[in-house]
């Protein structure tokens, strides 16, 4: 099955260019699922437990380096590229 993803990061701290940079950088660390940032957010496309495991894996990592951050997730499982304007 494939998924749709929406995830927006809002690290709390002041210097926080270089965490999301870093959640980005992750976020496009796997070939098979395909990324797509805006100025608001990314939408990730693929298999749907591939691209929990990414959010999973990534999230993890960024709060392990950089600490708290607010992440705002929306899944639409079963979904299409075209969903909301995603192609």
């Amino acid at each position: 099955m494939k998924a749709v993803a929406d995830v927006s990061m809002y690290p709390l701290r002041d210097d926080y260019i270089d965490a999301i940079d870093e959640y980005l950088a992750a976020l496009n660390s796997e070939a098979d699922i395909e990324v797509k940032t805006n100025r608001v957010s990314t939408q990730l496309y693929g298999d749907y437990d591939a691209v929990m495991d990414l959010l999973q894996r990534a999230t993890r990592q960024a709060y392990e380096q950089f600490g708290t951050a607010v992440f705002v997730f929306k899944v639409i499982p079963g979904a299409g590229r075209t969903v909301n304007g995603y192609e």
